[in-house]
């Protein structure tokens, strides 16, 4: 259930947008988001071309711009928002990245378990969405098989693990240990895991996949890098692996 215009003004949304060298995209990204987020972290990671001027140029009131002085990976750059908006009293947190890739149409329904009490983490999942086929066939393949590892690594029932389009409530980013996850690409599924073995309920949504003008910059060895991470992770907390525990924790469809 969308989450109605009170429940939307009463509490401080704020969206993260991690950003790479999105000079051309960033502003479009912005200018789309809906009145009802408080505040916008454009976190800028250390970008070769103006992406922070670009950002900073939409005037919008709500923005703030932070920029790493060297590019630190987008783990690192999302964290650094989350920090932000945390200090700035956010009840909940979204992340949409800056290349337009994520329709803002979708937000309210991103964010609406975490409004409401129903789950601490949200993700958005672009494989139940009717226009899943406008995905390159091949990231979808390989988006669905890294999901299937990480399910296996987690237990927890999601299902599109790389989706970067998610919500988190305070009480989950004041738990999680935001200076342990992962710095770079891989993000998704180590945050997954940490989420997991701290107890979290986890759910997804369907988010419409948008691809058009913008460059991905996914490469077939970041396959071999998220199973390392998962590996890694379950190294560090094997208690992952308890039965009784994965059932405790499964997520779910919301």
């Amino acid at each position: 259930m969308i989450p109605g215009a009170r429940v939307l003004q009463e509490r401080r949304i704020a969206v993260v947008i991690p950003a790479y060298c999105e000079e051309r995209l960033i502003g479009r990204t912005i200018a789309t988001l809906p009145d009802f987020v408080d505040a916008i972290y454009v976190v800028d990671d250390g970008s070769a071309d103006a992406t922070s001027q670009a950002a900073s140029a939409t005037g919008d009131a709500r923005l703030r711009v932070i920029r790493h002085e060297r590019n630190l990976g987008v783990g690192s750059t999302i964290v650094t928002g989350y920090r932000a908006a945390l200090s700035e009293h956010a009840d909940v947190v979204a992340v949409m990245a800056g290349d337009a890739q994520m329709d803002p149409a979708d937000l309210a329904a991103v964010l609406a378990p975490v409004l409401a009490g129903r789950a601490d983490y949200v993700k958005g999942n672009r494989f139940l969405s009717r226009e899943r086929r406008n995905m390159p066939w091949l990231r979808r393949a390989a988006g669905q098989l890294l999901s299937l590892f990480t399910r296996l690594a987690s237990g927890l029932d999601v299902s599109d693990c790389q989706c970067g389009f998610t919500a988190a409530s305070r009480h989950a980013l004041s738990t999680l240990p935001l200076g342990e996850l992962w710095h770079g690409y891989g993000y998704p599924n180590d945050l997954l895991l940490l989420a997991a073995q701290h107890g979290l309920v986890v759910g997804e949504v369907t988010v419409r996949p948008v691809y058009a003008d913008e460059q991905s910059g996914v490469r077939p060895w970041h396959a071999l890098l998220i199973l390392g991470l998962l590996v890694r992770r379950l190294l560090r907390a094997p208690s992952l692996l308890l039965t009784d525990a994965r059932h405790e924790r499964a997520g779910r469809s919301i």
